[in-house]
């Protein structure tokens, strides 16, 4: 902040901890530009603030947002753009990259070039949609169809499973055969990888 100052630029840092905490001494100020990093630490109570959950808010505001993060995570970048920030700074960029962008952004000017603005927006979608479309399928499964592929994922064997439910191999069997056929794969190896997935194990 202090380099920013230093430019001629106005500058404050937000010293508040939780997502509450953060609007509200944003709504303290008149509307401007806000540098926001994703990953804001902890929050009092010990829950992790992402700062995407952030960007929302800020616009409705006023505020025009410029992502200065050091997360390597481009679909979370992306999901920044796509929600509205101006632009995407790495924490590790040479200042004058930086001052570059806040000066562009206080100017109105273009402060990301527009294809590498819509590639990571476009990686975002694309596994939204992925995310979208795993949910749909784990959805069509009943909850004795999830408990037995979540006790697959743990490595048990279908004699196991059906030991641990007290049923016979052959209905596990046949809840297994739907599971594949709700979740339109091929083997229990890839059912297992889709769980997984979705679980983000």
């Amino acid at each position: 902040m202090h380099s920013l100052r230093a430019e001629g630029i106005s500058a404050g840092w937000c010293a508040a901890r939780s997502v509450a905490g953060i609007l509200a001494e944003a709504a303290a100020f008149p509307p401007g530009i806000a540098l926001l990093d994703l990953d804001l630490g902890r929050d009092p109570n010990g829950t992790r603030v992402d700062g995407t959950h952030l960007v929302g808010p800020l616009l409705d505001s006023g505020w025009r947002v410029l992502v200065l993060s050091g997360s390597s995570d481009r679909t979370r970048i992306g999901g920044a753009l796509a929600a509205g920030t101006l632009a995407w700074v790495p924490k590790h960029a040479p200042f004058p990259a930086l001052l570059a962008a806040v000066r562009a952004a206080l100017g109105g000017g273009t402060v990301m070039p527009p294809n590498r603005r819509a590639e990571l927006i476009d990686l975002y979608e694309e596994r939204t949609a992925r995310h979208r479309e795993l949910a749909t399928k784990m959805g069509r499964l009943t909850q004795r169809e999830r408990e037995v592929l979540a006790e697959l994922a743990r490595g048990k064997r279908a004699q196991a499973v059906a030991d641990q439910f007290v049923v016979s191999l052959s209905t596990v069997r046949t809840q297994i055969r739907a599971i594949l056929t709700k979740l339109e794969v091929g083997s229990q190896l890839e059912a297992v990888a889709l769980y997984r997935r979705a679980h983000g194990s």
